[in-house]
């Protein structure tokens, strides 16, 4: 049994990615599969169906699971878990930079689409209208409300953007613990900050593959699925693990990024509320699309900067 942990001890990063992989690849092969696949034959949306989307929000808790595991596993124990706010007096501006950047930037990229393609840009948001339509006939409701009844509501619900870091640390906590509060550290340790940002985001981005061959983020039915779709969440993946990761390195804590994943995952459908027509999740508004996130593109290679400085400071 020593032999057995010291060997798991010298391979972490590959201990914890193999258990974390393992894990959440077999709940959703188990649970998220079996109902989407014959949703897809049929033509239907898979993560429209409220189960399926239940399930892969379940299986957003495995990458923290796997941290307790591989722990255990590997006899490290839980002194420096990364999940405390270390010295917040001193830090407690990155944590407003988790809860409102994400927000900001998911804006400014919206904005810069719609500033290219003004014939898109709809006040009226008639396309969210449209959907919670069908979403009230669909069950059977009667339509006692007003098209700008519905719209103002629309806009209303946008104000809860800013509680979203609030509403979503639950299930972004699974993820955060797991890729910034342990795999970051380990991989920094090993081969340093410049190569664990982006090798880590990558493995992020890959552990989302079951799920985005079913469309997460990218739809279905586009030229060069599924690849396409993974190799663009691999890259948003990089792109967010920038902002997160130095968000997280300055403060010794995930929990900035915490917040920082809990507001972007609040507020990333919001400019499809806007949009007149059919939105190519490649291209805008949402950050998913080359245009949509060039805010997360340029803080990306600021962070990177400013993490290369500190590195040569010996920050």
């Amino acid at each position: 049994m020593k032999r057995i942990r010291e060997y798991l001890a010298k391979r972490r990063v590959t201990t914890y990615c193999v258990i974390t992989f393992a894990l959440t690849w077999a709940f959703w092969f188990a649970t998220v599969y079996p109902r989407a696949l014959p949703l897809m034959s049929a033509g239907e949306n898979p993560l429209g169906d409220p189960f399926t989307v239940l399930f892969v929000g379940a299986g957003m808790f495995f990458p923290a699971i796997g941290v307790v595991i591989t722990r255990l596993l590997t006899g490290e124990g839980f002194r420096n878990v990364w999940i405390r706010p270390v010295h917040f007096k001193q830090t407690w501006r990155y944590y407003l930079i988790g809860w409102f950047g994400p927000i900001a930037l998911v804006a400014i990229g919206a904005t810069a689409y719609f500033v290219l393609n003004p014939g898109q840009f709809d006040t009226s948001i008639s396309s969210f209208v449209d959907t919670a339509r069908q979403q009230m006939e669909s069950a059977g409701q009667p339509m006692t409300v007003s098209s700008s009844q519905i719209a103002t509501l629309g806009y209303a619900q946008l104000a809860l953007v800013i509680v979203a870091p609030l509403l979503n640390c639950v299930t972004c906590f699974g993820e955060e613990w797991g890729w910034r509060g342990y795999l970051l550290p380990h991989l920094s340790e090993r081969h340093g900050v410049r190569i664990a940002v982006p090798a880590s985001g990558v493995i992020w981005g890959l552990w989302h593959a079951p799920i985005t061959v079913l469309g997460h983020n990218y739809g279905l039915g586009y030229p060069g699925w599924p690849i396409l779709g993974i190799l663009a969440m691999c890259c948003l993946c990089v792109a967010l693990s920038y902002l997160f990761s130095w968000l997280t390195l300055r403060t010794k804590s995930c929990l900035p990024a915490v917040l920082a994943h809990g507001a972007l995952n609040g507020c990333s459908s919001a400019p499809l509320m806007f949009m007149a027509g059919t939105a190519n999740p490649f291209v805008g508004p949402a950050p998913t699309g080359v245009i949509g996130g060039i805010g997360f593109v340029v803080v990306a290679v600021l962070c990177y900067i400013s993490l290369k400085k500190r590195r040569t400071e010996g920050a």
